[in-house]
């Protein structure tokens, strides 16, 4: 059985105290953007906003849990540098990237991006109280609903949904992708995914703050959420494959027939959260048939998937199935736990990199660590796996 005191110790001697004494930029500010898979240094690398603000919800989530102020007092250090550096005080929203020495490199404006440092953002203020924090997360969130969110008809029919990306001074753009490896579509499954998820942090944190004038807020992203979980529902989830789909025009047709098992039990665990927060039992029953065939779907590739963040997330999703399926009294239940504690054995086996810290990115097939992807860097970060630490402390 996974342990609360395995996930700690995993937690903070495996992968925080790495970003700790690895990662923190004494010269230039922040945090260094890079250090590769044979564990060296690249102090000149870029740095990038998902980055940031992942190291942020990380240590104000560790902060908020644990208690400690060391993790509290790096988290105030992603904060300041977040808004800072990387937030476009002229145009709104926040910049791609920086160079190493925090001067703006590339300035569009990704949603996925803006989206991430709202979820820093509320964690920050979950840990902290920082009404400044708070601020500044609604102000993203303002931007990302003023340029980002597209609602029009189509064959009589609403299309809304999150655009991908836009300019500096939010124009379109022709490349909208996230990475290289993505296609350049107007919507797609991730960034909605994480939109849902910093909007859910957001509005964790509005039900209970009382303050007069967030009040409007608090009821613009609550019906933003609603539109988010539609989505998601009716345009993203395949009920034929079980499947989300990735890419889509802006009509939302999809473009492939690609799909993604670490995204599927991502979103089903995502999702169900959303709900929770919500609270509206109503409208949980009546996604909970997508969460499962998410969850079944993902299952049947999910351990053909040797990257360390969709084993991170395989345990999240399959945690929370154990504990719904407990809850719904099914017997599915059992299954469900050993598929997490499969996931987390893996881990620990294959991916945790004991002598330097860390994770890998992921297993080669002759069974040997990657080592031609990043230890930490633009796309590796400390968030899934911290936070599938941070989720087995806070559900066990």
């Amino acid at each position: 059985m996974i342990s609360k005191s395995e996930a700690r110790v995993l937690l903070e001697t495996n992968i925080l105290r790495f970003w700790q004494e690895r990662m923190v930029d004494y010269q230039q500010g922040g945090f260094y953007g890079r250090i590769d898979g044979y564990n060296v240094l690249h102090p000149d690398a870029e740095k990038g906003t998902v980055l940031n603000a992942r190291i942020l919800w990380t240590f104000s989530a560790a902060a908020r849990v644990l208690h400690n102020t060391p993790y509290r007092i790096l988290a105030a250090r992603a904060y300041d540098y977040l808004v800072q550096r990387f937030i476009d005080r002229e145009q709104g929203g926040v910049y791609w990237s920086l160079n190493a020495d925090g001067t703006p490199l590339d300035t569009k404006k990704q949603t996925y991006a803006i989206a991430f440092a709202i979820y820093g953002l509320a964690e920050y203020y979950r840990a902290t109280q920082n009404s400044e924090a708070l601020n500044a997360a609604i102000h993203l969130f303002d931007d990302i609903e003023t340029h980002a969110f597209q609602s029009y008809m189509v064959n009589d029919q609403m299309v809304n949904g999150y655009v991908e990306a836009l300019t500096r001074d939010w124009q379109p753009i022709a490349d909208m992708r996230l990475s290289e490896k993505d296609e350049n579509g107007v919507f797609t499954m991730n960034t909605h995914l994480h939109v849902l998820e910093a909007y859910t942090n957001l509005y964790r944190v509005l039900k209970n703050v009382q303050r007069n004038d967030v009040q409007g807020t608090k009821e613009r992203v609550e019906r933003q959420l609603r539109t988010l979980i539609d989505i998601f529902a009716n345009r993203i989830f395949d009920p034929t494959t079980g499947h989300l789909m990735l890419f889509f025009d802006e009509k939302w047709q999809p473009s492939n027939t690609y799909t993604s098992p670490g995204h599927d039990i991502e979103a089903a665990w995502l999702l169900h959260e959303a709900l929770e927060v919500f609270g509206d039992e109503e409208l949980l029953n009546q996604t909970l048939p997508v969460i499962h065939s998410l969850a079944q779907a993902a299952e049947e590739d999910i351990m053909d998937e040797k990257e360390w963040w969709c084993y991170a997330e395989a345990v999240v999703g399959y945690l929370d199935q154990w504990k719904l399926y407990q809850e719904k009294k099914t017997i599915e239940s059992n299954i469900n736990l050993e598929l997490a504690e499969a996931a987390f054995h893996y881990i620990q086996t294959h991916l945790m990199d004991r002598e330097n810290g860390e994770w890998f990115w992921s297993v080669l097939p002759d069974g040997t660590p990657d080592r031609t992807h990043d230890k930490a860097g633009f796309w590796k970060c400390p968030y899934h796996n911290s936070r599938m630490c941070i989720e087995i402390i806070e559900r066990l």
